[in-house]
Formats: C-alpha cells, sequence, structure tokens
C-alpha cells in the first residue's frame, strides 16, 4: 500500500507540472488562435539557463534569469518571426511555429550535447514523510507552485482587465477589437 501511495503522489505531482504546460498551450491559444509547436522549446530555453546558471548564481537567481530569458526568447519570436510571417491563416502561423521548435531545440540540444543537466534545486535529496509515504520534496514543490500559479491564472481570467480582454478576444477577435482590445497586446 505505501508503493501505491508514493506513486499516486509522484503520479499526481507530475500531472501538476503537465497541468501548467497545459495551461501555457490554452494561454496561447486563447490568445492567438494558434497551436503554438514551440512551447516544449521555450521551457527548454528556461530549463538550460537555470541549469548553466544556477552552481555560479545561486538556484534562485537562476531560476529568475531562465523564466525571464524564456520569455525574452518568445518576445522575440513573437516580433522577429511570427508577426513578420504576415500571414492570417492559423494552420500557416502553426506550420512556423514547428519550424521555430525544430531550430530552437536543435541549438538547444548541440550546446548541451550529451551531459545531462541538473537544475540545482534546493531540494534535491529532501523527503518529506507522510506515515510511511515518503515523497520527494521536489514533488511537493512542484505540486503546490503548480496549484498557487493554475489559481491565480484562473482569477486573473475572471477578475482582471487582461482575463477579459484575453476571453473577449477567444470568442469574437473582431468584436473585441471593435470594444477597443488591442489583439497584439493581449496576444503578448
Amino acid at each position: 500500500m505505501t508503493t501505491f501511495l508514493e506513486l499516486l503522489a509522484n503520479g499526481i505531482s507530475v500531472g501538476a507540472v503537465y497541468a501548467l504546460i497545459a495551461l501555457g498551450f490554452v494561454i496561447i491559444f486563447k490568445a492567438t488562435e494558434v497551436v503554438n509547436f514551440a512551447h516544449a522549446s521555450l521551457l527548454l530555453a528556461g530549463g538550460f539557463v537555470v541549469a548553466r546558471l544556477h552552481s555560479s548564481i545561486g538556484f534562485w537567481a537562476a531560476l529568475l534569469l531562465g523564466v525571464a530569458g524564456a520569455a525574452a526568447v518568445g518576445v522575440l519570436i513573437e516580433f522577429l518571426i511570427i508577426r513578420r510571417a504576415n500571414v492570417s491563416s492559423h494552420s500557416v502561423l502553426a506550420i512556423v511555429t514547428i519550424g521555430v521548435d525544430i531550430v530552437l531545440t536543435t541549438e538547444l540540444t548541440r550546446r548541451i550535447g550529451t551531459e545531462v543537466l541538473a537544475l540545482g534545486d534546493p531540494w534535491r535529496d529532501q523527503v518529506v514523510h507522510l506515515g510511511a509515504v515518503g515523497i520527494a520534496q521536489t514533488r511537493v514543490v512542484a505540486l503546490a507552485v503548480a496549484a498557487v500559479l493554475i489559481t491565480a491564472f484562473l482569477l486573473a481570467f475572471k477578475h482582471t482587465g487582461w482575463g477579459v480582454a484575453m476571453r473577449a478576444t477567444a470568442e469574437d477577435p473582431e468584436t473585441a477589437a471593435l470594444m477597443g482590445v488591442r489583439r497584439g497586446r493581449v496576444s503578448m
């Protein structure tokens, strides 16, 4: 029974991380109506920054720079590639994101090589014991962070101007534009 509970806890924490990734896909799709296939490579870019910098500047600073770096790469892709493509077809834009994914993943893989990179998280080997069940603290933190971020985004979607603008744009882009919603700002 202990093994089952440990596997259940691990499965729930991994599922929470997948839910965060899915939330990213949903936000992008709702804002742009395009499936962004480069989403995973942006996550890889952020992880790469954290893995390279954590030993020199510490985990938390590396994490902030990793998130900022992934966001910066996303903004660069938006301005340098997506908007310059000047294509109205969502299918063509999805194919463009496949190309971006291939290029970015290939470049990061070339830089990483066969080396296994550690993220240097401060909970590396620590275990939380709930009775006889041992759960890696990294899993507990992942679950807690996922729960907080998902709740924050759900509240933002319902109760902020940004959330209303995003829902309006997803529902009817032309009407939202007539009401003053700037689609470029929502998609950013």
